[in-house]
């Protein structure tokens, strides 16, 4: 017997979910489905109106109901969420349910304006053309297409690998007959002194964005695809991390040498008096 699959949260299935994606709550789980249209919970997600993350709460008006399945039955529901910085920054949602069956037919900002905003810090690490195909993934996944999502994530992938492989080749001792025969795994274990240690430890996952462009249908990779995007982040953050580095190592360089110079102007004054 298949465990169920626990009901989504609030910010689940506004945020996350993408439209038209049904979800059929449980009777045992009428409390969740309540809470997705009566509860005033914070949210804490993008605001486009401040363009910044803030805390959501529901806007509900007139009297919330006490009985637990007050949201079931055949009905569209809206969802209104209001930035606690400002009550006019408003996001919408509007559900369809037919008993406990749940689908959400309409929201506004769509899905990839509210989920594209935390990548942008990776556009400094990214080619123009990768950031691109970074968000176009997103956006696809957020209307429920799931392999072509798959195919943007394996190209960047594949661009930070050749990305490496560039500079790697150029290396005293570099055996470039083993790379190019090489599968990508152990490629990638070649250049281990050039990626970010989590993509090297967790190579792996071209595997599965291979897996998911020739064998997983729509939903499996819908549903593989928040872990292979966090995969991917985690070795941009490395490099945002090694990149802000190289940048103190620099300034502190100049600064030093700075210091120096006029160490050695004052010293010289010195002397002349």
């Amino acid at each position: 017997m298949t465990a169920q699959t626990p009901p989504p949260t609030v910010k689940e299935f506004c945020i996350g979910y993408p439209l038209y994606e049904e979800f059929t709550f449980a009777k045992e789980d009428d409390e969740a489905g309540w809470n997705l249209f009566f509860s005033r919970e914070p949210i804490d997600t993008y605001c486009p109106g401040c363009n910044a993350h803030s805390i959501f709460h529901l806007h509900i008006t007139g009297d919330i109901p006490r009985n637990l399945d007050a949201w079931v039955g055949n009905k569209r529901l809206a969802v209104v969420l209001k930035c606690s910085r400002d009550v006019a920054h408003k996001l919408f949602f509007l559900f369809e349910i037919e008993g406990r069956t749940v689908q959400k037919i309409g929201q506004y900002p769509s899905l990839a304006d509210l989920n594209t905003y935390d990548v942008r810090q990776y556009s400094a690490v990214l080619s123009k053309g990768d950031f691109r195909e970074l968000t176009k993934a997103i956006g696809l996944a957020a209307h429920g297409v799931g392999v072509g999502s798959f195919v943007y994530l394996r190209r960047i992938f594949e661009n930070l690998v050749d990305a490496a492989y560039q500079i790697a080749k150029t290396d005293s001792g570099w055996d470039d007959d083993a790379y190019q025969n090489g599968r990508m795994a152990e490629r990638i274990q070649l250049l281990a002194g050039h990626l970010p240690e989590f993509l090297v430890d967790n190579r792996s996952m071209y595997k599965i964005l291979s897996q998911g462009i020739h064998e997983l249908t729509e939903n499996e990779c819908l549903a593989a695809f928040p872990v292979v995007k966090m995969g991917i982040e985690l070795v941009l953050d490395e490099k945002l991390a090694a990149s802000a580095k190289q940048r103190k190592l620099e300034q502190a360089t100049r600064a030093i040498h700075g210091l120096v110079s006029r160490a050695g102007v004052e010293a010289r004054s010195g002397t002349d008096e």
